[in-house]
């Protein structure tokens, strides 16, 4: 037999015999306890969130105690399937026994293979499934991926409602054991698709739903698990602990996009903090499906994008409420998590991502951003980057294009207009993220990656001596963390006695240059 070499996978379904993959185990535990309780569940997460993947080994670790129908409904289903009753419970049945043909439940199918015929509607249908639970071996789970595919159809609700009725009396009457339905959507959401109207929205026929609380991210634990398969394999040296939770802080372990990494970085033969940098660049800038879901829901819904770009630009911290819409679609696809009970966005790559769509909304219009462009061939020597010289250029431009605008202006803006003008300037060779742990109203940190060095430049709010010597302390312990000498700093000053220009001060055995607005 000739031995399949693994890969990193970063389409479809992984396998553990084809693809490097962390170990599903703990998660397969816990649904499983849901699994032998009864619950009936929705595993609603973003695209590529490894959703077919779990289906896939929950059915394997489950096989043996349970009969599984699994379903998906975009292979088997086609949308003209959804379009009235009868067709959609014809060929639901057909997919049912043509599950259980292969199958390994043989005394199931011989005595239920014609159970469905002549059934053309929905009570029918139930009461068929209702005899065949019965009258199984084992308890009967129904799965169903890709549930996406039914979202805008009433049919399909009204199949929710037998599940629901036959759940609720469940005592009386035999039906499925467990129900898992996956799919980007949350269900409850389904029937406002259709009937929009504000009596209706949240009226769910699956409001019998348990909450799905199995963590899905990987942590760096995880990809460290998986690295480690790796390197038995291929020897390369690396430093799997350090390069796990690089993967990790960029990813916070979105499954595809760690991945992503792997995949690159497996292809530049570079397991180093340069291989790094190298994939984040190329991830960025390609045009995945993820990506496009995440662009084209930001451009259609007015009130997410307000949300997403405070979020970013303004330096809000915001309250994780479920209740809000706007908080309760990002999160459903993904876009954002809870962290410590605040919105913040998921991962550094979605983050970087939207950033740049944002930029090059305005970019065409906005001076500054003119000015970057203008100026981007002074900034860079023998492919080094001179950030000292950008943040002195772009203190300059900024008191000539903005200097008489009020604080307020600043405050909202002042971030999103020096990214505006450095954009630019390391476009094509450089990235450039915001460190989630210092953003806030009046402090933020710009790290900038361009040709394997890294630049740290702090942006804040003048707010006296006292403040502004405190963010210098903070800088240079943050200088410490990450092992740099040098770092920048620009303060929007409105005194009017100020001092504008560069200073460099020496302090913790770090250099700090300091641009003054």
């Amino acid at each position: 037999m000739i031995k399949i070499e693994r890969c990193f996978n970063i389409t479809g379904a992984c396998n553990p015999e084809k693809h490097y993959m962390v170990d599903l185990k703990s998660r397969l535990v816990q649904v499983k306890e849901m699994v032998d309780k009864g619950k009936y569940f929705v595993i609603n997460r973003g695209r590529q969130y490894g959703k077919t993947t779990l289906l896939k080994a929950v059915k394997k670790y489950l096989e043996d105690e349970y009969i599984i129908i699994d379903m998906d409904f975009q292979m088997q289903m086609s949308s003209a399937t959804f379009l009235n009753e009868q067709s959609f419970v014809e060929a639901f049945s057909e997919a049912f026994i043509e599950i259980l043909e292969f199958s390994d439940n043989k005394d199931l199918y011989e005595k239920n293979k014609n159970a469905f015929e002549g059934v053309t509607n929905m009570v029918r249908l139930f009461k068929k499934i209702s005899r065949i639970c019965r009258s199984a071996s084992k308890p009967v789970i129904l799965m169903i991926d890709e549930v996406d595919q039914a979202s805008n159809n009433q049919v399909f609700l009204d199949f929710l409602a037998q599940l629901r009725g036959y759940y609720l009396n469940r005592t009386e009457l035999s039906t499925f054991h467990s129900v898992i339905l996956a799919g980007v959507h949350d269900i409850r959401n389904l029937k406002g698709k259709i009937r929009p109207d504000e009596d209706h929205k949240h009226n769910s026929p699956w409001n019998i739903s348990s909450s799905f609380e199995v963590d899905m991210n990987f942590s760096s634990k995880d990809i460290e698990g998986m690295l480690t398969e790796y390197e038995k394999e291929h020897h390369t040296g690396m430093d799997i602990v350090k390069i796990s939770e690089q993967i990790y802080n960029y990813t916070s372990g979105y499954p595809v996009l760690v991945s992503m990494f792997c995949y690159l970085m497996d292809g530049y033969h570079k397991w180093d903090t340069e291989g790094i940098l190298e994939a984040s660049k190329e991830i960025l800038v390609k045009q995945l499906p993820l990506f496009d879901t995440l662009i084209n829901k930001l451009e259609d819904n007015e009130k997410l994008s307000t949300f997403i770009h405070n979020l970013l630009f303004n330096g809000k911290s915001l309250p994780y409420n479920v209740d809000d819409s706007a908080i309760n679609q990002a999160s459903m696809y993904g876009f954002i998590k809870n962290k410590d009970g605040v919105a913040v966005i998921a991962n550094r790559i979605f983050e970087v991502r939207i950033y740049n769509w944002y930029i090059s909304m305005e970019a065409t219009e906005n001076s500054i951003f003119a000015e970057g462009t203008n100026d981007k061939n002074q900034f860079i020597t023998s492919g080094n980057l001179d950030m000292e010289r950008v943040i002195e250029k772009f203190a300059v431009h900024f008191r000539e294009i903005y200097g008489d605008r009020p604080e307020k202006f600043i405050e909202s803006e002042g971030r999103k207009l020096f990214l505006l003008y450095l954009r630019p300037i390391i476009n094509g060779v450089g990235n450039y993220y915001i460190e989630a742990q210092t953003r806030d109203m009046r402090r933020t940190d710009v790290i900038v990656d361009y040709s394997g060095k890294q630049y740290i430049i702090e942006l804040k709010i003048w707010r006296g001596e006292e403040y502004n010597t405190s963010g210098e302390q903070q800088l240079s312990e943050y200088l410490e963390y990450y092992n740099i000498d040098k770092g920048y700093l620009v303060s929007f000053n409105f005194n009017k006695n100020k001092h504008t220009g560069l200073r460099t001060i020496e302090l913790n055995g770090k250099t700090i240059v300091e641009a003054t607005i």
